[in-house]
């Protein structure tokens, strides 16, 4: 199984393709995908590579961190874990005006 490694803080002209190559020299690229904004469909200025194995994945890690690119410093380590996004918003069941009654007006001092 690949090794899934986290590309941050890329130039926005950066795409897939130019992040596989970027990773190409310290080994086999399994994949290679920018995550681009769902709405505009601009990058986000970050992505993630798979390479084949631990130790290509650790060699690319370290030649990557910290190295300039288009004029920013890049961010490369072990991608972690998504995070879950829960159905919940928060305490209150996810109404939007944050649990308290009476939308209009408060009901207070009502007869």
């Amino acid at each position: 199984m690949g090794k899934k490694i986290y590309v941050g803080n890329l130039a926005y002209g950066v795409n897939s393709s130019e992040l596989q190559q970027m990773f190409e020299p310290y080994g086999a690229v399994q994949s290679a995908q920018v995550i681009m904004d769902r709405d505009t469909g601009r990058s986000k200025g970050f992505g993630f590579v798979e390479m084949d194995g631990e130790a290509e994945a650790q060699t690319a890690i370290a030649a990557l961190n910290g190295q300039e690119r288009d004029g920013r410093t890049l961010t490369v380590n072990e991608a972690r874990p998504r995070e879950e996004r829960g159905g919940s918003r928060g305490s209150f069941g996810g109404r939007g005006n944050g649990g308290r009654r009476g939308g209009h007006g408060g009901g207070y001092g009502r007869y």
